[in-house]
């Protein structure tokens, strides 16, 4: 396991994000925090609860202005399907063709698989990498890392939601 450390200039990419040819590139997205989420493969147990879990906190990765993109080497097409059958929401990049270009750049291709390492990276809004993490395959990190950078990048702590259970009706008004 190898990746980028801190302090790194983060390399220039540009992905295919669907079918009609629009890319997404990290020049763009000068000015914000970028959380880019490497994962081996669409569709797989932990990649799935991994994007799962990132999906769920783009509110909250947005009080940060971040944006997240997910990043893996399978085509545009896997993407699309597993996209739309979990809801995901994050812009899913495909680095299928040329193989792994992003990847290698990033220094998380696996050469004898085919696919990226389970790694993540925040990188600042300059083009920095402020923090990056490689995983065991096997192995969700979750997001309190990526939490944790945001929240020291930008000087401000996460606003956590507070829920209040919902009231029930009393009897005789549910009766009405």
């Amino acid at each position: 396991m190898h990746g980028l450390p801190p302090g790194t200039r983060a390399p220039e990419w540009d992905g295919a994000s669907t079918p009609d040819g629009r890319r997404i590139k990290l020049a763009d997205q000068r000015g914000s925090p970028v959380v880019l989420v490497f994962y081996p493969g669409d569709f797989t147990p932990v990649c799935t609860n991994e994007l799962g879990l990132f999906n769920e906190l783009l509110p909250e990765l947005g009080q940060f202005g971040a944006k997240v993109f997910g990043i893996s080497c399978d085509s545009l097409w896997s993407h699309i399907a597993f996209a739309k059958e979990l809801h995901i929401q994050i812009p899913l990049l495909s680095d299928f063709h040329p193989k792994g270009e992003i990847s290698r750049r990033y220094n998380v291709y696996r050469e004898d698989a085919g696919i990226c390492e389970r790694a993540l990276y925040v990188i600042d809004g300059k083009g920095d990498i402020y923090w990056s993490h490689v995983s065991p395959l096997e192995f969700n990190p979750g997001a309190d890392g990526v939490i944790d950078a945001l929240e020291r990048l930008t000087g401000k702590p996460m606003e956590v939601p507070t829920f209040q259970p919902q009231q029930q009706p009393s009897r005789t008004e549910a009766r009405t």
